[in-house]
């Protein structure tokens, strides 16, 4: 079965998957371009520094700052790429390691690439490093972590039917102030539906980690 992995790749994404973006460094210096080159092979995401003043100067680093040592670097398994609520452009990644990179992108379009191949990546990692590392919970641990995920799932239903309500209030508004194509209602519908994709990455990652570490040979066969 084809991995989603391949199928971004294969869908033409994979040169988003290097690129031009801003990066948010500090209160100081504020957003500055990086040079993002991602391998979906290791999973690492590397940034270089780079002159671009432009989002629309999308043009790589010269050879010698790409063959050098890049400006940083993060593992992509464990992570969660998540889609801002600020605008249509910017979006996080957070590392398993705990530390957080925000990114900022050209436009909604590039964003949506960029998340999708990275997701991609997260997935493929992720899912590799749970196996080499699966360990089984011991049955206490076990049973709150199966109340947790029943109450995350419960939570998240919860979520998905705020978020068809407020779709459909919106697409059925009446009223002379706004309609239903008013640019600020649409950014709240589209940060909802986003926000509520994330809610589940993140769910399906808790879930494929809690059948890692359940144990599936305990049964015993009486003859």
């Amino acid at each position: 079965m084809e991995t989603n992995l391949n199928k971004v790749l294969n869908q033409g994404v994979r040169h988003q998957l290097n690129g031009l973006l801003c990066k948010y460094t500090n209160v100081m210096k504020g957003w500055q371009y990086r040079w993002f080159a991602v391998d979906p092979q290791s999973g690492i995401l590397s940034y270089y520094l780079s002159d671009s003043t432009s989002a629309n100067d999308d043009v790589p680093p010269p050879s010698h700052v790409l063959n050098g040592s890049p400006r940083g670097q993060v593992h992509l398994a464990g992570a969660v790429v998540c889609p801002s609520d600020e605008d249509s452009r910017t979006f996080s990644i957070g590392c398993a390691s705990g530390d957080t990179i925000k990114l900022r992108a050209a436009d909604a379009r590039a964003r949506q690439e960029w998340v999708d191949g990275l997701r991609a990546v997260v997935e493929s990692h992720t899912k590799a490093m749970d196996i080499s590392n699966s360990t089984p919970l011991p049955p206490r641990e076990l049973l709150a972590a199966s109340d947790a995920m029943a109450s995350a799932r419960q939570a998240l239903y919860l979520t998905e039917q705020c978020n068809a309500s407020l779709a459909r209030a919106i697409e059925n508004i009446e009223c002379e102030t706004f309609s239903p194509t008013d640019p600020d209602l649409l950014l709240m519908k589209a940060i909802s539906t986003a926000s509520t994709q994330c809610l589940h990455q993140c769910l399906s990652l808790l879930q494929r980690h809690q059948e890692i570490h359940t144990p599936h040979s305990e049964t015993t066969s009486v003859n």
